[in-house]
């Protein structure tokens, strides 16, 4: 187990018992700056303030082994059979979204029209895909990794592509906390993979607020849904008017 990795489980373990940066410096008699940095990519974490760590958590070296162990488990994405047979039912797949965005059986039953034995129904499928595991009383927990994504040219994307995209780019985009921006530019090679890894770790940390505001009361909240995207590309209109000879430099880099 890598250093970062294994700052990545405390953190994680720290944030699911919600226990903050201020809470840890407390506990460990440091400064919270002390331990921001600790936590920071490339910080110092040795063994003894591992083990320190490990009290305040109340759990031990082992058990953070055994979260490395779980989190490589987790699916990244379905397979095709997986994703067609969600595809197949509306409703499924309806079910599918909601417990990827964390929503529980009473708020499915409530925002929906899908009866509570359709409900049970839909879980129990999920679970047999792989998507959930399903525990008594209709609780569950995801069986797929934070970084989980429907296949890029999957059924469900292309599902998404056809009869949805054009209904999410129909809006105006200037509500509150809503923003639309077309950039176009040429980059290298390596500042586009960089900036493909920032605009994940943006929706990464969407998914993640999501999760913590589910606390808040529902008059607090209102659903947002992100469409983060960069390709190689040229916009179809545009491209009769290239020059073939700057087209023959791009493939060339490409």
């Amino acid at each position: 187990m890598s250093t970062q990795t294994l700052i990545e489980i405390i953190k994680a373990e720290l944030k699911s018992r919600g226990l903050s940066y201020a809470d840890v410096a407390r506990e460990l008699a440091l400064s919270e700056s002390a331990v921001k940095r600790m936590f920071a990519p490339g910080g110092e974490m040795p063994l003894s303030r591992v083990d320190e760590l490990c009290r305040v958590l109340q759990t031990d070296f082992a058990a953070l082994t055994q979260r490395l162990g779980e989190r490589r488990q987790l699916r990244r994405e379905l397979t095709l059979a997986q994703e067609r047979a969600v595809l197949a039912d509306p409703k499924l797949l309806l079910t599918a979204i909601c417990c990827l965005s964390h929503w529980s059986f009473e708020q499915i039953v409530a925002g929906y029209r899908i009866s509570e034995a359709e409900a049970t129904r839909y879980l129990a499928e999920l679970d047999r895909l792989g998507i959930i595991e399903l525990k008594p009383l209709n609780r569950y927990k995801l069986q797929v990794a934070k970084t989980f994504r429907w296949r890029p040219q999957g059924p469900v994307m292309n599902f998404f592509r056809e009869s949805v995209m054009g209904d999410f780019f129909a809006g105006g985009f200037d509500g509150e906390g809503e923003v639309l921006s077309l950039v176009h530019g040429q980059l290298s090679h390596a500042m586009a993979r960089e900036l493909a890894e920032r605009l994940e770790r943006v929706a990464e940390d969407f998914a993640r607020q999501h999760v913590l505001d589910q606390k808040l009361p529902d008059a607090e909240k209102r659903r947002y849904t992100m469409v983060v995207g960069m390709r190689s590309w040229l916009f179809e209109a545009f491209r009769h008017l290239q020059r073939s000879d700057l087209t023959r430099t791009a493939s060339s880099r490409s």
